[in-house]
């Protein structure tokens, strides 16, 4: 059973590291992640020998304190729960700042403004003085103790537990400053009492240290509080989706309508949704129609009509209209609870990249206490000098940082997984974010991944004297009552066209070859070339192998002997796959299709697309053993597939990427969820993937280098040969600084841009009726007196349109100009695709457009 927990006390990676072996050394604990920057610790318990309990009781043992996370709370409430602590620690810790720097700057004035020339009160003047100065200086450094006691008491506590962590680094050295300035005050008390001027005056002008002490508090509380600010702004994109949640629904009850807090609203409740409103829980439309915004969830900044029936996600917002929806996923179960459960789980689990840096943390500060030690007994061996030894020792444990090196992989694993549910890319764990980036070969499924996943016509092409607009009626006409895929895709484009279906009558089903049925008394056959032959029909033998070459089906319709055309049908590729596959390639990841049809069909689509590597006619279960495969051939192998029958395969790759899942984000076989259906996506989260372990490479070379670096400087290493050695002082701001270098760095992952971005749907019905060129059919015509004559397509930019309303008041015009067929408008792309006898003139479309209240810009 998975068991999250808040875990408090935590102040670097070595506090990370204790609790992990803690609770890691507990019997029926498995699977320990705890992360620093969200303070947070998930373990995989074994209810018959472990309890939640005794897990916080390990904690405390530690030194610290957890407790366990309601297990079905919604992940708003405890986002918002730890937005409201953090938001209290940064109050807090504004505070200390703001203490600190006031009774650090009269005491830095006191303590080194003779050096600048700048003039002391008499009465701090002086060696008979020199009590009062001492006292002056310590009356200002208790008030910053006092606010900064929690280095004292976590770092001597985690001492006290034999878990030392960073404060108790800060604890040690600002206490050895601050043990030794009393000590200095005592002598200087006990020389003035006994006259020795000279030995009062050595003391309190060269062996107090109290300036440090208020110095490396301070400093080290800056660097806490940019941390704290820069930390904070690393669950921005959880922040922004937990924004999407409306706070109230309205809830019909009895008939009434009463608004509701939303977490009150029960499964099976009718909601109302006015226009813009956000909808409150997922639900099912059972009154009225509107369109919806859904961008926020997928990205598509197209509101998506809604109908009687259809599906809403909580969080999109109703547009125009009003409806009624009944809610069918309410408090943790809604897409948007599962997004940001999905972000934070991903946020909150460990890459195996940070695996060295969590070894490193776990034995860094007992190394550094050593050193330390060892630094203060060899410069008293080689000086004499207590001062010399106490502030390079002093120095060795303030410039020593175990922060930098913990927040390096959390503070990116968390802003890389943000912005991934920003784009639609949803990483299930640190580990899938980690090894998308040396992946390198990817399997694509064809079928709903390349391609749309459903047949349309590609290609419509009449026989000599045959109208288009003709053809498509007839032919849907008698595919209307079949059942085939592909007559629905014939049947779906004459809907699209707004074409009148005409009766049929003796409808008979030829298997595998067809149809035949009667229109208006005439008989008419559909089907493949072995149909057409039997009826008698003569067909140009090239037709067929053309459109097969290019892995179309195509479908011929004959009356009688006579044929009419030919319409090709084909699941035709997604308008951004050849560019993802291109991508894919430049990235230097080699590129596999996968598919169950035919190797002819699936060549062609493969030579469309360039995927050079094409294996067909694979079942599902098949799947699996050509990711194993490749997998034997040393390669890392990501899989994009739709997350359905392709479940074992993305299991068995490295990395199973599901792709279209909608609203749909708990599939268990993925690593990664790509909401939208683009495979623009998949590169956009490898291209997210690389930036963010170059990012945390960055830091973790940052941190090792600094500190393999400043240790040996602040130690004196370098002083005999060069003269370098680091005061106390400016260890402390150098440590700081290393943590915020650290965080900010991390945080530059919130401008990442994928380099090829998905366009916004486009609606694709009007652009496959288009005749295929160097493809002609030659026949006589059905009916030698039809006066048809030839169509031509004209396409109109439009101007002013705005919404669905303005498409089909311009559809609705052109359609009504005399001659014209057919008329499709595209929104997005304000153009209008017009079907017409060759009759009709430009300035009668155009005509037509003005007079419904918009611009025509051009006509070709």
């Amino acid at each position: 059973m998975k068991t999250k927990f808040d875990v408090t006390g935590m102040s670097c990676a070595a506090c990370q590291a204790h609790v992990q072996k803690a609770v890691e050394a507990l019997d029926g604990a498995d699977q320990v992640n705890v992360n620093l920057l969200s303070g947070s610790m998930t373990v995989e318990l074994d209810p018959s020998k472990l309890t939640a309990a005794q897990v916080c009781q390990a904690v405390a043992q530690a030194g610290y304190g957890a407790t366990p996370v309601g297990q079905k709370s919604r992940p708003q409430d405890d986002a918002a729960r730890k937005k409201e602590a953090q938001e209290k620690e940064q109050r807090w810790m504004r505070i200390r700042l703001t203490v600190s720097i006031i009774f650090l700057i009269p005491l830095f004035y006191l303590c080194m403004g003779h050096m600048f020339g700048a003039p002391l009160p008499s009465i701090l003047k002086g060696v008979e003085n020199s009590m009062v100065y001492c006292l002056a200086q310590l009356l200002l450094v208790l008030p910053i103790l006092y606010v900064n006691d929690k280095y004292f008491k976590n770092g001597f506590t985690t001492l006290a537990h034999r878990a030392p962590n960073m404060d108790s680094l800060i604890a040690v050295g600002a206490t050895a400053s601050l043990v030794y300035s009393l000590y200095a005050m005592f002598v200087v008390a006990w020389a003035l009492g006994h006259g020795d001027m000279a030995l009062a005056e050595e003391y309190h002008m060269n062996h107090l240290y109290l300036e440090s002490v208020g110095m490396i508090l301070t400093l080290v509380t800056v660097g806490k509080y940019l941390e704290t600010r820069s930390k904070g702004q690393t669950g921005a994109a959880i922040e922004k989706l937990m924004d999407l949640a409306p706070k109230t629904a309205c809830v019909l009850r009895d008939g009434v309508e009463v608004t509701l807090p939303v977490e009150e609203v029960q499964v099976g409740d009718l909601v109302v949704v006015r226009p813009g409103q956000a909808v409150p829980v997922d639900g099912q439309v059972v009154e009225g129609s509107s369109s919806v915004d859904e961008s926020a969830l997928t990205g598509e900044s197209i509101p998506v009509e809604k109908f009687p029936g259809d599906k809403v996600s909580g969080a999109t917002i109703n547009k125009n209209g009003t409806f009624t929806l009944r809610a069918t996923r309410v408090g943790e179960d809604t897409t948007l609870s599962q997004i940001i459960r999905l972000v934070e789980d991903a946020s909150s689990s460990k890459a195996p990249i940070a695996k060295l840096a969590d070894k490193v943390a776990g034995v860094f500060v007992p190394v550094v206490l050593c050193i330390a030690l060892v630094t203060f007994i060899v410069w008293m061996l080689l000086t004499g000098t207590v001062t010399r030894a106490i502030s390079a020792g002093v120095a060795v444990l303030v410039i020593s940082c175990p922060c930098a090196l913990g927040l390096a992989t959390p503070v990116a694993i968390m802003v890389g997984t943000g912005k991934g549910a920003e784009l639609g890319v949803l990483f299930k764990s640190a580990e899938a974010l980690e090894t998308l980036h040396s992946i390198n070969a990817v399997v694509l499924d064809k079928t709903g991944t390349i391609t749309q996943g459903k047949p349309q016509v590609t290609d419509l092409l009449p026989a000599q004297g045959v109208a288009q607009a003709r053809l498509l009626t007839l032919a849907a006409s008698l595919e209307s009552a079949s059942e085939h895929p592909l007559a629905e895709a014939i049947v779906t484009a004459a809907k699209e066209q707004r074409l009148t279906l005409l009766p049929v009558e003796n409808f008979e089903a030829v298997p595998g070859k067809g149809l035949r049925a009667e229109i208006a008394g005439k008989k008419y056959s559909a089907g493949n070339l072995r149909l057409m032959e039997e009826s008698g029909v003569a067909i140009p033998p090239e037709v067929a192998d053309q459109l097969a070459d290019q892995g179309k089906t195509p479908l011929f319709f004959a009356e009688e002997t006579h044929l009419l055309g030919l319409i090709a049908v084909a699941d035709v590729a997604k308008p951004t796959s050849r560019e993802a596959i291109a991508a894919f390639q430049e990235m230097g990841i080699d590129v596999v299709m996968l598919t169950g049809d035919n190797r002819r069909t699936a060549e062609a689509i493969g030579r469309e697309l360039g995927v050079t590597q094409v294996v067909a006619e694979v079942l599902p279960q098949e799947k699996e053993r050509v990711i194993s495969d490749l997998q034997k051939e040393g390669k890392k192998v990501a899989m994009v597939g739709d997350g359905i029958n392709d479940a074992p395969a993305l299991t068995r790759a490295d990395v199973g990427l599901a792709i279209g899942a909608g609203t749909d984000v708990a599939i268990e076989s993925a690593d990664v969820v790509l909401i939208r259906s683009d495979l623009l996506d998949a590169v956009t989260a490898m291209e997210l993937s690389r930036a963010t372990i170059r990012n945390i490479k960055q830091d973790l070379f940052w941190a090792f280098c600094y500190n393999c670096i400043g240790i040996p400087l602040a130690a004196g290493v370098f002083y005999p040969l060069l003269g370098w050695q680091l005061n106390p002082i400016f260890g402390a701001a150098a440590m700081s600084l290393s943590s915020v270098s650290v965080v900010s760095n991390a945080l530059r992952l919130r401008l990442f841009k994928p380099r090829h971005k998905a366009p916004n749907p486009v609606p694709t019905p009007s652009e496959p009726m288009e005749s295929m060129e160097g493809l002609s059919l030659s026949a006589e015509s059905a009916d030698p007196d039809e006066k048809g004559g030839s169509s031509m397509t004209k396409t109109l930019t439009v101007e002013g349109m705005m919404c669905v309303h303005c498409q089909a008041r311009v559809e609705k015009a052109l359609a009504e100009v005399p001659g014209v067929t057919a008329a499709v408008v595209n929104l997005e792309a304000k153009t209008a695709t017009v079907t017409a006898d060759e009759t009709v003139t430009d300035e009668a479309l155009t005509a037509a457009v003005t007079n419904a209240g918009y611009e025509v810009k051009s006509v070709g």
